[in-house]
């Protein structure tokens, strides 16, 4: 990125404001519209084929557009402009699901159309995500950027788990898929107007160095050595991906049936526990986004998502509906703190032509791991006690946060490169 004048930024600097006023605007509506597709697609599959194996097949393709593009998404956001790359994506998603609802409401739809749309949701979000998180550093100061990723990491458990969901509900139940389709096509081609009026700031004040690149493969490559020589971002990678794969199971899947044994309504129970911790998610985003980075960061990033697990013991131990709820909360809280704290390193520590791909990486490396977690989760839970699973899932992060913290050096990192001090 080339130094610009101080009378240069300062100029700028409303421009860049409004340009991530209205980023924030297309993500929060997005996020909405992705949130309700979710309820959308599983009524309409179930009109469709009302068959566990049919909706388990359609859900699957959004994570697999998330998994086949993750990577190569971030290469695309290193090498083009960010802003034309959430333009194109967001007018994309906007037409498919256009089709979709026009489908749905001439009653042509078939249950490939859901899949398809899935899938291309899915291969949206791998290109989206990694262009978003190395744009924003380009329209915010750095030390607004722990704000800026606070109000987004609230944003998603409050606008994707509940009141798109929440909507989507409400509006197939007292209607048919196709409205819910409608009003999701709607919202993306709303976020898709909004981010038209993005400034070319970026195109303007960067030079192009596309010239200086080398083959697709070769900027994978570049990314990737980056990610294996800096130790601090692999054992953060490696810790983080860990922690997916002992934690995403046990609350996916195994929590419905130790609710289903300790509670009579367990369908409602089970809702209020998963809102618990997305309304943690979203409270513990919040605060840290209010506060400056402390002096510890990375120890304090670790420490929330490793010790931030250490509830999770007593899902296995207490029956108490009111602390499973405060247990999940407090789960949620730290993971979301941890993040945004992540998210705000990326765009601080990481040079900006690499931003893209390490994004990528990280999206790749933590997808990869869920679904082997969901998987493993329940032959597991046949040999192991579910509330013994749980201990284990509360206890182990939190030695692996020990040993993320030690082998990645992060005390060094923090004082060689001190942040808002």
């Amino acid at each position: 990125m080339t130094r610009e004048t101080p009378d240069r930024l300062r100029a700028l600097r409303p421009l860049a404001t409004r340009d991530y006023r209205l980023l924030f605007a297309a993500v929060g509506i997005e996020v909405f519209g992705t949130g309700m597709w979710t309820i959308v697609m599983v009524f309409q599959v179930l009109a469709l084929d009302d068959s566990p194996l049919a909706l388990s097949a359609v859900a699957t393709g959004l994570s697999l557009g998330l998994f086949a593009f993750s990577v190569l998404g971030g290469v695309v956001a290193d090498r083009f402009s960010k802003r034309r790359i959430i333009i194109t994506v967001q007018g994309l998603t906007a037409a498919v699901m256009a089709a979709v609802a026009v489908l749905s409401l001439t009653g042509a739809i078939e249950l490939w159309h859901v899949g398809l749309a899935s899938f291309a949701m899915g291969a949206g979000s791998a290109f989206f995500y990694p262009a978003y998180s190395a744009y924003l550093p380009q329209v915010l100061p750095p030390e607004q950027l722990l704000a800026a990723n606070g109000l987004e990491g609230a944003l998603r458990p409050s606008m994707g788990q509940g009141l798109g969901p929440a909507l989507g509900g409400i509006i197939v139940g007292a209607f048919f898929p196709a409205i819910g389709a409608v009003i999701v096509a709607a919202s993306y081609a709303v976020a898709f107007v909004i981010t038209l009026f993005l400034s070319r700031r970026e195109e303007t004040t960067e030079p192009e160095q596309s010239q200086q690149r080398t083959s697709v493969w070769g900027d994978l490559k570049a990314g990737v050595r980056y990610v294996a020589r800096t130790r601090w971002l692999l054992w953060t990678l490696i810790f983080g991906s860990s922690l997916a794969l002992i934690i995403q199971g046990p609350i996916e899947v195994l929590l419905p049936f130790l609710t289903r044994d300790r509670f009579d309504d367990a369908e409602a129970t089970f809702g209020l526990l998963l809102a618990a911790y997305g309304i943690g998610g979203a409270i513990g985003s919040l605060i840290v986004s209010s506060l400056k980075l402390p002096r510890r960061y990375l120890t304090l990033m670790i420490g929330l998502w490793g010790g931030g697990t250490l509830p999770l013991v007593l899902i296995g131990l207490a029956n108490n509906l009111i602390v499973m709820l405060a247990t999940l909360f407090a789960v949620g809280a730290a993971t979301g703190a941890g993040v945004v704290i992540w998210g705000t390193l990326l765009q601080r520590l990481v040079p900006p032509e690499m931003i893209g791909r390490v994004a990528s990486l990280d999206f790749f490396v933590s997808i990869a791991f869920m679904p082997v977690s969901i998987a493993i989760a329940g032959p597991l839970s046949l040999i192991v006690p579910i509330p013994a699973i749980f201990i284990v899932a509360g206890v182990a992060p939190t030695l692996l946060a020990i040993v993320a913290l030690l082998a990645g050096r992060m005390r060094d990192v923090e004082t060689r490169h001190p942040l808002d001090t």
